[in-house]
């Protein structure tokens, strides 16, 4: 999965909408 809203990098961080946030 590659979109702009689904890409679970290390621990937990979900890439949303061009930026980062820690789930």
């Amino acid at each position: 999965l590659c979109s702009d809203s689904a890409g679970y990098v290390t621990g937990q961080i979900l890439y949303v909408d061009g930026g980062y946030t820690a789930k």
